[in-house]
């Protein structure tokens, strides 16, 4: 009971000090981040964001997969339904980082690893998992492939390191694909 007695407390103190009732449903900075759950690589807190400026997708290792992509198509049509499009003037960070519990679910269960990330084991190589420079990469090329995002969103390959708080861009910023394929 101690601890939901903890958050209700700050949830009192977020209510009557931060809570802002005039954020807007569509972030004000028009960025999505996508990385990884690892409490110690919050977003938020990595590039000091205040609410309503991006939009923080989460999951096991940060990797963009089928379900990831699902999320952004349903963002990109609250978008249109709000009267907007995520797409051009649109920033896509793929944020990953040093020292991910990936890396040990990789060495103790790899067939557990490959069907998460939907491939077979023998291809687990391909996607970088243990490493976070090549793995942006690998993600970054997986988000250009896809031809359902808008072309004009820029995206960014960043890995933020756990032991010095820094970030390094790994992969510069770039429109996902040419204006030829807009």
């Amino acid at each position: 009971m101690e601890f939901i007695e903890t958050l209700t407390q700050r949830n009192q103190d977020f209510a009557e000090r931060t809570f802002s009732a005039d954020l807007k449903m569509l972030p004000s900075m028009k960025t999505i981040i996508v990385g990884c759950v690892d409490p110690r690589v919050d977003p938020a807190d990595v590039f000091n964001l205040k609410p309503g400026e991006a939009v923080v997708i989460r999951n096991v290792a940060g990797r963009i997969d089928m379900t990831t992509l699902q999320t952004m198509a349903i963002l990109r049509k609250v978008a249109q339904g709000a009267g907007k499009d995520i797409g051009e003037g649109w920033n896509l960070i793929k944020l990953h980082h040093t020292d991910c519990g990936i890396s040990i679910a990789f060495r103790l269960a790899p067939d557990l690893i490959a069907e998460y990330l939907r491939v077979d084991q023998a291809t687990l190589d391909d996607l970088a998992v243990t490493d976070p420079y090549k793995a942006v990469a690998v993600d970054v090329a997986a988000l250009k492939a896809n031809l359902r995002l808008p072309a004009g969103i820029v995206v960014t390959g960043v890995v933020y390191d756990v032991a010095t708080g820094r970030t390094d861009i790994v992969v510069p910023s770039r429109r996902l694909r040419p204006e030829a394929d807009a």
